[in-house]
């Protein structure tokens, strides 16, 4: 895997389904497509998912996405005109993203994606509604690769509970991702101060964020992720944010993902060192603008300096202010000027 931070997650779902309707292509063609912007928008990963409708959701299962961007109500419905794609397919996307140079992912649903997906994938993504499957979380955790977990619409001892089944089923490299299980989510729903609490009870793992807020012109709702502290970031990604279809109201456009990767980049260069000193380009602006012991009036060689004599101006080459009760009391060596800037050679 690249390492990145932080690392940044393209998903493609299933956005290029519509992309190939509207284009006139096939969605293996629109899908390679979604790879070529995202390894030009700088994206680390390029993320699919991979079902089959009958083994993910039962035929009376209601949506629970918004309605108005997305009419269908059942899931299967749903999940059937988007689960074309079988273990063939996948490989040669696994290997079009590996000769771009991202990394390639699917999220499995079901046992048999996983078990095919396994010389493919560089890690393992859980989705956030299969984190209470843990026979299946344990499945995936046993197969020895890293693993991304999203806790979306879960509870803190939820997400507890799978991690202790992903650490004793022998996974080494785990990661968490904050999530909030609404289509599109609302900012005020985003929560994000969840990743400094995952942060602070599961202080061995890397934390991240997958985002389903709608993007806002500068990305800051990623930023701000990053800002927290995640090392991981995903967000839906498509070429399109007005097509129809489950995932391109809440989706990034290569060019949203190219403002919030440059938006990280600016973050490193602001947030710089810890550690507390005078840097290279204070030196001269320490020297000038600092104040130093200044006479106030004009002094004869041999007079004794009295606080009423002293005044801190700028620039700081004199004596600094902080020597006031040293300087009192002292004699000028030489005859001085009115303003002039002491210096120890001079009492």
């Amino acid at each position: 895997m690249r390492n990145n931070k932080p690392y940044v997650i393209a998903e493609m779902g299933v956005n290029f389904y519509d992309t190939a309707k509207v284009m006139g292509i096939t969605p293996l063609e629109a899908a390679k497509l979604y790879i070529d912007k995202a390894a030009e928008a700088g994206i680390d990963c390029a993320k699919f998912q991979s079902y089959k409708a009958e083994t993910i959701a039962a035929k009376d299962s209601p949506s629970y996405w918004d309605l108005k961007e997305n009419p269908i109500t059942s899931q299967y419905e749903l999940f059937k005109g988007l689960d074309h794609f079988n273990k063939e397919d996948y490989q040669e996307l696994c290997d079009y993203t590996h000769s771009k140079g991202m990394d390639f992912t699917s999220t499995p649903f079901d046992y048999a994606s996983a078990d095919y997906l396994e010389p493919m994938v560089d890690f393992y993504k859980i989705a956030s509604a299969d984190c209470s499957n843990l026979p299946f979380v344990k499945h995936i955790a046993e197969k020895g690769k890293p693993v991304m977990l999203s806790v979306g619409a879960c509870y803190l001892s939820e997400v507890d509970e799978a991690v202790r089944v992903i650490r004793g089923a022998g996974c080494k490299d785990l990661t968490l991702l904050h999530c909030v299980l609404s289509y599109p989510t609302k900012p005020q729903d985003a929560n994000l101060r969840v990743i400094q609490t995952l942060k602070q009870d599961f202080p061995d793992l890397k934390i991240g964020y997958s985002d389903h807020v709608a993007p806002d012109p500068t990305m800051q709702t990623l930023s701000t992720a990053y800002m927290l502290g995640a090392e991981v970031l995903e967000k839906h990604f498509t070429l399109d944010k007005t097509l129809k279809g489950n995932d391109h109201f809440h989706a990034g456009e290569p060019e949203d993902f190219k403002k919030a990767i440059a938006n990280f980049r600016w973050i490193d260069s602001i947030l710089g060192s810890a550690e507390k000193t005078v840097l290279n380009c204070e030196l001269i602006p320490r020297k000038e603008a600092r104040r130093s012991l200044v006479l106030t009036r004009a002094m004869k060689a041999g007079e004794v300096i009295r606080k009423e004599d002293l005044m801190p101006k700028r620039p700081g080459t004199g004596i600094s202010p902080k020597y006031t009760d040293i300087v009192i009391g002292r004699a000028v060596k030489k005859n001085l000027e009115e303003d002039t800037i002491l210096t120890w050679d001079m009492i």
